[in-house]
């Protein structure tokens, strides 16, 4: 690395370091482009991914279809004995975000080596790497999910077999600056190893 590298502002490094979530209230249009979409897919790809299984997948949520994802929220809303007021909230919640991805994962317990914790680090990893790539375009996103993402009927809607529904990531255009956070110390989950 030259010295003039090493005082130049890592840009993308303090665009990251400053990447939160952002709700879908304060979310408008445009979202990502089908391109857009495709380019943070391939980010995702960059995740660690022992075996090469990628373990997971993408499934968008088009405008025509989020009607159809309201009666599925609504569903599980009803099953889960919620008042009439939180069913018509659960319904809204279909309609989060100018654009709407479902996150699966589908994880193999059958392939001895790479058990299912390593495949899960590679689900987790995709969805940062994902989230980063958007927050990187100047999206916001956030992932949602609860119980709702176990209920059958959605389960059964997104998922094939074996698979498991993750959560929604809405994404959208902020409408609002991120607010600066109070960072993290990383020290004490830094530490050297020694022989005991």
């Amino acid at each position: 690395m030259t010295e003039q590298q090493n005082t130049t502002p890592d840009t993308t490094l303090a665009a990251l370091l400053g990447r939160h979530s952002i709700g879908p209230r304060w979310m408008v249009a445009p979202g990502p482009n089908d391109a857009q979409l495709t380019q943070a897919v391939q980010a995702a790809l960059r995740a660690p991914n022992h075996g090469r299984m990628k373990p997971w997948r993408v499934v968008t949520v088009s405008e025509a279809q989020r009607p159809a994802l309201a009666e599925l929220f609504e569903q599980f809303a009803r099953d889960s004995g919620k008042s009439a007021e939180d069913v018509a909230i659960e319904r809204e919640r279909a309609y989060n975000g100018p654009v709407l991805v479902a996150w699966v994962a589908r994880i193999d317990s059958g392939v001895a080596k790479v058990p299912p914790h390593e495949q899960w680090i590679c689900v987790g990893g995709a969805l940062s790497n994902f989230m980063n790539a958007l927050h990187l375009m100047g999206f916001g996103a956030k992932i949602l999910s609860g119980r709702k993402c176990q209920h059958p009927t959605l389960v059964q809607a997104f998922c094939q077999a074996g698979e498991q529904l993750v959560g929604f990531v809405c994404i959208g255009t902020p409408t609002r600056e991120l607010e600066p956070r109070e960072p993290d110390d990383p020290r004490p989950l830094l530490s050297a190893w020694s022989v005991r």
